[in-house]
């Protein structure tokens, strides 16, 4: 009778074990068919965006990498001083020499490509947001994050574009699944690893120096939950840190030329001196009041019902711990808080996920449980309510408002191809178009510099231009050779038109770029002037 009744309980080990392996299978294979799903979605994001947004994003990343492949391109003074690593630029240098070698280095593809390569990094991302919200609070919960990311709009609009601050967020995503003091362990997932945590985060502080500020406030999670605390500080944190610190310090070594320490120059300028706030400050409050609230924007009511309902206050916290630390310094930006927008998406998808098993219920009782009442009444107006703010607010942003400075390269690009440009002189605020990355032309070019002034009270050539556009104009072409074409946008035009028909300039395209200005007077359209004798 034993050793029947052993018979059984190992006949039962082995179903259990094959239904674990049957659910970890049907696992596997939904993250794959969900990152197809997203991978498709981004794609198609990728795509549609045709506006340009910041600086950084042709300035700081592709005009970096354009540099080290084709041999010229314009550094920023921040790479003068040592404040940018080359670790997420390279990226984009290998996607540039895959290029050139294939022949496929065309107007096309030099535009196209960078964000097609990004779109890959935010499928990753979503995939994991997915992920991650599933360990957290079950399928149903993750299947709602899901939307609520993908139908967002500022990450419609800005998380394809190949920003240090994207990629930082992917790693955030995929770094905060693997740290165990933030989720749920259970045997039907994975096992967590938290040196594998701990690589994504020292990866993403290397890209984006900032990204300590996240992963300062887990690692103090760490140190109060977790019973090993010795064992985290110097057997996983310390050497961690230090490897993928000195890998990352050899490699600025090597494109540099020298060593440098690009975490304790960024730390320098941006903290203790408050070099940032040279390009404009906001009220403490901003983050709390503008900034991360038009971020989220109709999905605010349903990021903070979640938060209260999934009583998650780790996850929660980690989202008012960022904008309180980044609130501290004058200087903001909206895709500074980038890596947190997810998490607060991810709360949205809880309270949506609420909302329907509530209507499932009410409907159950009232034994209403037809095909037609699937989509029920209060969950079916929350996503159609979602929907109509967020898809045309993305895709106005995304193909619309700002467009002009892109469009105006794309164009000079495909002139220049046919040799029909010689020179251009941007006659603009500072860095307000793509440059080398997207021209693909070693011609020469002009634009006003805006670099820091150690001196207080010197205006720089940007302001200068803007303060009185005529008198900067005749003081810069004084003893200069005229260039093949000027860039500048209709606001200055108007004022410059007269001076640039004298010294033989007419105009030969007008691009249209913004309905409404943003940081200056209205820039609504992008003028290119020719030079006739040309």
């Amino acid at each position: 009778m034993r050793q029947r009744h052993r018979a059984v309980n190992t006949n039962s080990n082995a179903s259990e074990e094959e239904q674990i392996k049957q659910s970890k299978s049907v696992f596997l294979s939904s993250e794959k068919r969900i990152f197809r799903i997203c991978l498709a979605i981004r794609i198609v994001n990728a795509l549609l965006i045709q506006t340009y947004f910041n600086p950084d994003e042709h300035w700081q990343t592709l005009e970096v990498a354009h540099r080290i492949v084709f041999g010229y391109g314009h550094l920023t003074w921040e790479w003068k001083k040592g404040i940018r690593s080359y670790l997420h630029p390279m990226l984009f240098a290998l996607l540039y020499k895959i290029l050139a070698f294939l022949h496929l280095d065309t107007p096309f593809f030099m535009m196209k490509a960078p964000r097609l390569l990004q779109s890959l990094f935010s499928a990753v991302g979503d995939l994991y947001l997915y992920k991650f919200s599933r360990v957290l609070f079950g399928d149903h919960v993750a299947k709602w994050a899901l939307f609520s990311q993908l139908a967002n709009w500022f990450m419609f609009f800005c998380f394809n574009r190949t920003f240090s601050n994207s990629l930082e967020t992917v790693l955030t995503l995929v770094g905060l699944y693997y740290w165990p003091t933030l989720r749920v362990s259970s045997s039907k997932f994975p096992s967590v690893s938290r040196k594998l945590g701990l690589a994504l985060a020292a990866l993403a502080c290397a890209i984006r120096p900032t990204s300590a500020i996240t992963w300062l406030y887990v690692g103090l999670l760490e140190l109060i939950f977790a019973r090993d605390r010795l064992k985290f500080i110097f057997l996983e944190a310390a050497p961690v840190g230090v490897l993928v610190l000195g890998l990352t310090c050899l490699l600025d070594r090597l494109m540099y030329g020298s060593w440098v320490l690009v975490p304790l120059n960024f730390l320098k300028f941006n903290f203790l001196s408050s070099g940032g706030d040279y390009y404009g400050t906001h009220k403490w409050h901003w983050y709390f009041t503008q900034g991360f609230t038009v971020m989220v924007f109709t999905f605010l009511p349903f990021s903070i019902a979640g938060i209260i309902k999934s009583k998650h206050w780790k996850l929660s916290g980690l989202i008012a711990w960022v904008l309180g630390l980044y609130s501290v310094l004058g200087h903001k930006e909206f895709r500074f808080v980038l890596p947190v927008l997810p998490i607060a998406l991810m709360f949205s998808g809880y309270s949506l996920a609420v909302m329907e098993k509530a209507d499932y219920l009410d409907n159950k009782r009232k034994g209403s449980l037809n095909t037609r009442s699937k989509w029920l009444s209060k969950t079916r107006f929350a996503i159609f309510f979602l929907l109509v703010t967020n898809i045309p607010m993305a895709l106005y942003m995304s193909l619309v408002h700002q467009r002009g400075t892109e469009d105006v390269m794309n164009y000079l690009s495909k002139e220049a191809l046919n040799e029909k440009v010689k020179s251009i002189l941007f006659l603009m605020p500072c860095h307000a178009t793509p440059y080398y990355s997207t021209l693909h032309r070693n011609l020469p070019m002009r634009f006003l510099d805006c670099s820091p002034r150690e001196e207080k009270g010197i205006l720089d050539e940007s302001d200068r231009f803007m303060k009185d556009p005529v008198a900067f104009t005749l003081e810069i072409t004084k003893n200069a050779s005229l260039p093949s074409h000027v860039v500048l946008f209709g606001s200055e035009e108007i004022l410059l038109r007269d001076l640039l028909k004298s010294y033989s300039f007419r105009e030969i395209r007008r691009f249209f770029h913004a309905h409404f200005k943003v940081d200056r007077d209205l820039q609504a359209s992008v003028v290119v002037y020719s030079l006739t004798s040309e």
